[in-house]
């Protein structure tokens, strides 16, 4: 009687770790379909449970050019010298026509200097960053808090690895005009591994980056994002997405990057961690978009 009953116990364990599993099978082939339709371009794309860590992937060890989504690390590294005391949010920049960097989603901290110098606060610039997307902004708080390899040694002292941040936008650009897209692809700069950027926004939320306050503040920052396409695009009514976007634009057809990155909140609470990173895609930004709606879709359903 009790070998039956340990036998029907085990068969009950197996047959509910099989069900429990099936939902991420089903999740990992579907993302596997999505980015079959992204060759010869290679999608990444890893999702994450960052209650348990578990999590699924699709071409998840390669490193991948972060563009724009650097945005949200270097205002971590930014917020972790003002937890430190180092930096205030009231601390005053001063910029110049010089300093204009093209590139933002809206007018922003760029489009403000073309009439003159002025100051911004830390905080203004970290608006700008994150939440704009505006590149004058995010090379200014560079230049802040003394470099890339400041902010890269930020995220490796707390176990972030994989990523790295050698230069502003600025510099990135000129870059891809003296070098040329496959020079930069094949140097790594600016770059991510989906594991390093899932690990990045699974610190962050669970408060292990930063003081409350600043977590709050960054996580409220990538919330209120302006670019609403791309994950957020596939994600139903009551869903919330907190999440840095990012594009190199088109050369001969050819993106050589094309990302979005950020953690999704379910109306129950429950959040996934969810990192889409393309590279090398012949694809329309367009064509792009729905296939990052459409894994926005796929992971909120299988929540």
């Amino acid at each position: 009687m009790l070998r039956q009953l340990l036998r029907g116990a085990a068969l009950s364990l197996v047959t509910t770790a099989a069900m429990a599993a099936a939902p991420d099978a089903t999740l990992q082939a579907s993302l596997q379909k999505v980015a079959d339709q992204a060759r010869p371009g290679t999608l990444g794309v890893l999702v994450m449970d960052p209650a348990t860590g578990q999590s699924v992937s699709v071409n998840a060890s390669r490193p991948y050019l972060m563009m724009s989504t650097f945005k949200a690390p270097i205002a971590a590294a930014v917020l972790s010298q003002v937890d430190a005391g180092k930096l205030t949010l009231d601390h005053k920049v001063h910029l110049t026509p010089s300093d204009i960097v093209d590139g933002s989603a809206v007018p922003s901290v760029g489009a403000t200097l073309k009439a003159g110098a002025r100051d911004f606060t830390v905080d203004e610039l970290l608006h700008g960053a994150v939440t704009q997307s505006d590149n004058t902004a995010v090379d200014a708080l560079l230049r802040v808090i003394g470099g890339g390899s400041v902010a890269t040694r930020f995220l490796e002292g707390n176990g972030v690895r994989g990523m790295r941040i050698d230069m502003g936008e600025g510099e990135l650009s000129r870059l891809f005009e003296t070098k040329g897209v496959d020079a930069v692809l094949a140097s790594h700069v600016d770059s991510t591994t989906p594991e390093a950027a899932a690990a990045f926004l699974r610190k962050l939320q669970a408060g292990e980056l930063l003081s409350a306050d600043s977590t709050r503040k960054l996580l409220g920052l990538m919330t209120a994002q302006v670019i609403p396409n791309r994950i957020r695009a596939g994600l139903p009514a009551g869903y919330q997405l907190a999440d840095k976007t990012g594009t190199s634009g088109t050369r001969d057809g050819r993106m050589a990057a094309f990302n979005d990155i950020g953690i999704i909140t379910a109306p129950d609470g429950q959040q996934r961690i969810v990192v889409v990173l393309l590279a090398e895609a012949r694809a329309t930004p367009e064509q792009a978009t729905t296939w990052f709606a459409e894994i926005g879709k796929l992971v909120a359903a299988s929540m």
